[in-house]
């Protein structure tokens, strides 16, 4: 009964944890969109359509940028650091891959549907961003913000239970 009521602890823990973080992580995102939207936007009317991908990767790292220190620092701060640079780094390289796929929705759009306007720009952006939100997420847990050690709790066996340290 102990053993399970264990193991329940745990997934509670683990989901609740994950939860957390889904939502700081939402939150930190919804911000660096507004800013990447914005700037992205404000690009694309000073640019022009020939400033379509140009733009978007000028806004992403303005985004990743604020999108690193929120995260560090709010979202995964229970987290193992690994140093600064080390993480930053890393953090860049895996937003490199993000915006990868938000340029080959951007692209699609503008490319190879041959939509030119404002709202199929920001169509294809939102579609991509989604994608990309999708892989920066489950990336950062794994390369970038590393688990906490875990700390096993011993064991505590109840007066008169055998154990694998006891003998009788």
């Amino acid at each position: 009964m102990r053993l399970v009521q264990q193991l329940i602890r745990g997934a509670y823990a683990r989901f609740a944890t994950l939860l957390r973080e889904l939502i700081k992580f939402g939150a930190i995102g919804a911000i660096a969109f507004v800013v990447k939207f914005g700037l992205v936007n404000i690009l694309w009317s000073a640019w022009g359509s020939e400033g379509t991908l140009s733009a978007n990767v000028v806004a992403t790292v303005v985004a990743t940028t604020v999108a690193y220190f929120g995260n560090r620092f709010w979202t995964f701060r229970h987290r193992e650091q690994s140093g600064l640079a080390r993480e930053y780094i890393l953090f860049f390289v895996l937003n490199g891959v993000g915006l990868l796929i938000e340029l080959i929705c951007l692209g699609f759009v503008r490319y190879t549907l041959g939509f030119d306007s404002l709202l199929a720009n920001n169509i294809g952006l939102v579609v991509g961003t989604g994608l990309g939100t999708l892989f920066r997420f489950w990336s950062y847990k794994r390369w970038v913000f590393l688990a906490p050690p875990v700390v096993q709790e011993p064991v505590v066996q109840e007066e008169g239970q055998a154990g694998p340290l006891t003998t009788r």
